[in-house]
């Protein structure tokens, strides 16, 4: 608890700021849920045509996995808030849908009937008859939508949206169980907050004659609570309003030079820091950080689409995931890097800038007592009892054929399970036991403190994975100091350096924009009269 303390007060001013942008993201995500929901509900509530084929919709999105509607959301619509509040919105539609339907299906036939015997009007029939006895359930619908949103709203760091998933996503990369609570508590306060409102809300829009009787009031004092009421309705409308209009101007009218991003693991987020630092620190040109965008085609697709302008990548990566190619063992890292650069060009229309120096490859990792048990110390030998171990694994590395697929061909292995794991996590799995083999990096930096041990791969399956900045050609022909400004990075970064750098941010626990800045420091690559902030 003191470490969650000493964190949150070191960090404060960074977690308000990630707090106000997910009440941002939140609020206007429900708005539009809302303003799209309820008017769609009251028009097919008696349109049995389109009733089926909309709420169907509804319920499809809903059913989709939050991750795979953001993965399709972004090749259409890009990184950022944008998407996140898309990707919000069509979750949140089917309770509102749902509810509003079911509230104005349900009025009593005889209230109907009465009311248009009265000479009441189709429009006044709905609007002094049927929304305000089927409010209460309209807006039990919005109570879940509301809540259900803040929750959703934290993977919209994965796409560089910001909000407080960030910390939660950080935290779980770098194995930083602070930053995960400073991330995750604020988020559960804020759910349970928005509850709390939104009861007082419902409470608010009910007729009186359909409170409990405990809660009905005088005619005085029902007024008075009327003109309360009307005014707390006023005054969250406003703040709906105003977030909305700031959380838009921010994105579309706060313009930069450049925006630089990274995927989600911590050695890309640390060399993007450093890439955005030598650019500000060596020209005059102003970058937008979006780093930790998640899995690597949401990385490229980003750079593709010009929703970033460069990010550290592996050319490995390159050559299969990215670019489809067979893999084939053997290559050099020169022959690699002329291929995988030609390719990018070609197909893609993306610069490659000269290689970082360090060669992050795979490598499979087992624990002492296990490499002493089957006598193991390449791939070869892990071919013999693969059977009897369990293998664990990111959910990339399962699917892509520089991973299992292709370890599983080329050497025959056939693993008792596999389970996939995000980052540091799969450390967590095998010194708990939970798995007997997982892949680790090269340069990750727990190999320092776990004493794991790393099969040879003796058959030369994986492939060089030397990072290098991927830039996009637009950006590259644009603004050719970007590649004199980080030509000092070149081959300045071994291994070594690079697992030590990673050590002090999963292990030491240090911020990741702090590290690379040092570095360059250290290095003499900048000067701290080159920042501004």
């Amino acid at each position: 608890m003191s470490g969650l303390l000493a964190y949150v007060q070191d960090q404060q001013q960074y977690i308000g700021l990630l707090l106000l942008s997910h009440i941002q993201l939140t609020l206007l995500s429900v708005a539009i849920a809302v303003c799209i929901g309820v008017p769609l509900g009251i028009y097919i509530s008696e349109r049995e045509r389109l009733l089926r084929p909309v709420m169907g919709f509804a319920n499809l999105a809903q059913a989709i996995p939050s991750l795979a509607l953001l993965g399709f959301l972004v090749p259409y619509m890009g990184i950022g808030a944008v998407t996140a509040v898309a990707m919000v919105v069509l979750y949140s539609l089917l309770p509102i849908l749902k509810n509003t339907c079911t509230g104005l299906r349900n009025i009593s036939a005889d209230t109907l009937e009465a009311a248009r015997s009265i000479g009441m009007t189709d429009m006044q029939v709905l609007f002094k008859v049927r929304l305000p006895l089927a409010l209460p359930v309209i807006m039990a619908g919005i109570r879940i939508s509301s809540v259900t949103a803040v929750g959703l709203m934290t993977i919209a760091a994965y796409i560089g949206a910001g909000g407080l998933g960030t910390l939660v996503i950080s935290g779980i990369q770098t194995d930083n169980p602070n930053m995960i609570l400073a991330g995750a508590i604020p988020a559960c306060c804020l759910a349970l907050l928005m509850d709390f409102l939104m009861s007082k809300v419902e409470t608010a829009v009910t007729p009186v004659s359909l409170r409990p009787a405990s809660k009905k009031m005088s005619k005085e004092s029902l007024e008075r609570t009327k003109q309360h009421h009307k005014r707390i309705l006023a005054v969250a409308g406003m703040i709906v309003i105003i977030s909305s209009g700031y959380l838009l101007s921010h994105e579309f009218l706060n313009k930069h030079d450049l925006r630089i991003g990274s995927k989600d693991a911590t050695e890309s987020v640390i060399i993007g820091n450093m890439l955005s630092d030598l650019i500000e620190a060596k020209t005059d040109l102003k970058v937008e950080r979006k780093l930790a965008l998640g899995g690597t085609m949401i990385a490229f697709e980003a750079l593709r689409s010009g929703e970033i302008d460069l990010y550290p990548e592996y050319t490995g990566t390159g050559y299969s995931t990215i670019l489809k190619n067979k893999l084939r063992p053997g290559f050099t890292p020169d022959e690699m890097y002329t291929l995988v650069k030609q390719q990018m060009r070609d197909t893609h229309q993306i610069e490659l800038l000269e290689s970082f120096g360090f060669n992050n490859t795979y490598v499979l990792a087992v624990t002492q007592a296990t490499a002493a048990k089957y006598h193991l110390k390449t791939m070869t030998d892990l071919t013999r009892v693969s059977h009897n171990l369990r293998f664990g694994c990111s959910p990339e590395f399962a699917a892509r054929d520089d991973g299992l697929p292709g370890i599983e061909k080329t050497y025959g292995m056939t693993f008792k399970s596999v389970n996939n794991f995000s980052g540091t996590l799969m450390y967590t799995a095998i010194t708990s036991d939970n798995v007997d083999v997982i892949t680790a990096f090269s340069t990750d930096g727990l190999l320092q403190k776990y004493d794991l041990v790393l099969l040879e791969d003796d058959k030369n399956f994986f492939p060089p994975y030397y990072m290098l900045p991927f830039v996009n050609g637009k950006t590259n022909a644009e603004y050719p100091e970007i590649a004199q400004a980080l030509s000092v990075l070149n081959s300045a970064i071994d291994d070594a350096t690079m697992q030590k750098l990673n050590y002090e941010v999963v292990e030491k626990g240090r911020d990741r924009a702090e590290v690379a800045r040092t570095f360059l420091l250290e290095r003499g690559l900048v000067k701290p009269e080159d920042f501004k902030n």
